[in-house]
């Protein structure tokens, strides 16, 4: 018989660069990144109830239950195993959150993608991970590679993913005081979108950027001030369609002494990426 709990952490990422390489006739962009998974994130607490209740807790200021992409997981696995005719009970699930939200790190994504892994696990759905990766992409295009639970180059609209094992680096993450709505930044008219395609060994040798920061750089000067701060000290680039921004160091002294010094409107945090998320590891 399976456990009736589980505690998982939800890994945030980084994108070590992210090309838009074009739009395509549903509205989603075509790109190509580098998901850097980290040992850093969210905490979720599963506990199966006696009655069929979803309950979350504690509530997230300024979204509804019922938005919370947590929940969204929870009824949409749900849904897939009812129409496979399995008895789904209820569950208790309690959000440690650590990750800032509009951050461009992968919070939401994570703890969706999280939710699906280990709803599978406590409800005995035995679902495959392409099938599982398959309900996540309806959830939001970054959850695949968090069900996957690998670092790994990413294509298409970011569900084509080829998993890559990268060399140990410490991230100094700061987060800026505001919130970036994704749907805004691939909206914008002034977003570039025509990047031409790259190759895993030329990013490896060459590295890439960010088509977003530009971007996001001119409508939150908050981003812009946290890059040229932390570029002081070591390359600096901003994740996904930010407010979060990262420099690389090659131990964890180095990170942690650059996050120390950071100026006191910055939050963030120091984090080791890793090449296999504990999700994967545990199941």
């Amino acid at each position: 018989m399976t456990s009736r709990t589980l505690s998982l952490l939800a890994p945030a990422k980084l994108n070590l660069f992210l090309h838009i390489t074009g739009r395509r006739a549903d509205g989603y962009h075509n790109l190509q990144t580098l998901f850097q998974l980290l040992d850093f994130g969210d905490e979720l607490n599963f506990s199966l109830r006696d009655d069929d209740e979803i309950n979350l807790n504690p509530a997230i200021e300024g979204v509804a239950p019922e938005d919370n992409l947590i929940f969204k997981a929870a009824q949409l696995l749900r849904s897939h195993a009812d129409d496979q005719g399995k008895q789904t009970p209820g569950v208790d699930i309690h959000l440690v959150k650590r990750l800032p939200m509009g951050g461009g790190i992968g919070g939401g994504s994570s703890d969706a993608a999280t939710t699906l892994v280990a709803l599978n696990h406590l409800w005995q759905t035995e679902l495959s991970e392409s099938t599982l990766k398959s309900l996540g992409a309806k959830l939001g295009a970054d959850v695949p590679v968090f069900v996957g639970g690998q670092t790994a180059w990413a294509e298409g609209i970011g569900e084509e993913l080829q998993a890559i094992e990268l060399e140990e680096k410490w991230y100094c993450v700061l987060a800026p005081n505001c919130h970036i709505s994704t749907s805004v930044v691939f909206s914008n008219k002034g977003l570039t979108r025509d990047t031409s395609d790259i190759k895993v060994a030329a990013f490896l040798e060459q590295g890439g950027r960010n088509d977003c920061q530009a971007l996001v750089c001119d409508l939150y000067p908050e981003v812009k001030n946290a890059i040229d701060w932390l570029s002081q000290f070591a390359p600096a680039q901003m994740t996904g369609t930010g407010a979060c921004v990262f420099s690389a160091f090659t131990s964890k002294a180095k990170a942690e002494k650059i996050f120390k010094q950071r100026p006191k409107n910055f939050g963030g945090f120091i984090a080791k990426g890793i090449n296999e998320s504990p999700v994967r590891t545990f199941l």
